[in-house]
């Protein structure tokens, strides 16, 4: 079983990382391998709503110039994620929401079923507001939501500092073995068979 931990920081070493260090430090004395995989500091595109990845683009997004293909080649290997942001007025890392939006409408099919949970830090406030916006797209996705014993969040401020957060960092512990067991469930010998999807029936309210 493989956990992929996406870093949607521009900062690669910084609180996110160790948040994501102590979940796949975790993670692995359960026996599950762990990839760390930093989204980098370079520009990232938006959604333009082409659907051009749905009709001819086997599952990649239109635009290649950036690192967003380069994760969703991930999400085939994968058996659970965990996606990190750090706050910004009380939103996540706009590069890491781009991707996600774009990741998973372009391929999607990938991660379907396949536990996932975010985690976000912050130096004081915001950092609910943003936990909930990047929990959205998992939950369209068919995506199981990994819980803890809180909000999955650690607070720090310069590089580092969110380690000494304990609870923080005892949340992202629990974390890590709550997805080790939901892994466990969903792939052992008695798992349960994955439940049948009806065709989707897409509207909208204008009348």
């Amino acid at each position: 079983m493989k956990v992929l931990l996406i870093n949607g920081s521009p900062r690669k070493t910084g609180n996110c990382y160790s948040a994501l260090s102590e979940i796949a430090k975790t993670l692995q004395t359960e026996g599950v391998e762990t990839e760390i995989l930093w989204i980098g500091n370079k520009p990232v595109r938006g959604c333009i709503a082409c659907a051009r990845c749905k009709v001819n683009n086997n599952g990649k997004c239109v635009f290649d110039d950036d690192v967003c293909n380069q994760v969703s080649a991930h999400f085939a290997e994968a058996d659970g994620f965990v996606f990190a942001s750090p706050v910004y007025y009380g939103q996540p890392n706009g590069a890491l929401l781009s991707i996600m939006q774009r990741a998973l409408f372009s391929n999607g099919a990938a991660a379907q079923n396949k536990p996932a949970a975010v985690v976000t830090v912050c130096r004081r406030g915001g950092a609910t507001a943003a936990y909930q916006c990047l929990q959205m797209p998992l939950e369209m996705c068919n995506m199981p939501i990994v819980t803890s014993q809180y909000w999955n969040i650690a607070y720090g401020r310069e590089a580092g500092e969110a380690e000494q957060d304990c609870e923080g960092m005892q949340t992202m512990r629990t974390l890590a073995h709550n997805m080790a067991w939901m892994l466990r469930g969903l792939r052992g010998d008695n798992a349960p068979q994955l439940p049948a999807r009806e065709a989707w029936q897409p509207m909208h309210f204008i009348r």
